[in-house]
């Protein structure tokens, strides 16, 4: 018994967009819980580990 394959739907945007709400979320909570220089941290280390994956 073998099924058609039905194309599936494709999430990717939504994928993102709900990436990104979290990310804010998290900086504003570490905003609020230690101050903007470690959101700038938090973010300028994201960016570093990014570039490393980026190169491989």
């Amino acid at each position: 018994m073998s099924h058609p394959v039905k194309p599936v739907e494709n999430y990717t945007n939504t994928c993102l967009v709900l990436g990104f709400v979290n990310l804010l979320w998290v900086f504003a909570a570490i905003w609020a819980l230690f101050g903007f220089a470690f959101v700038l941290l938090t973010g300028w280390l994201l960016n570093l580990g990014i570039n490393r994956l980026a190169r491989r």
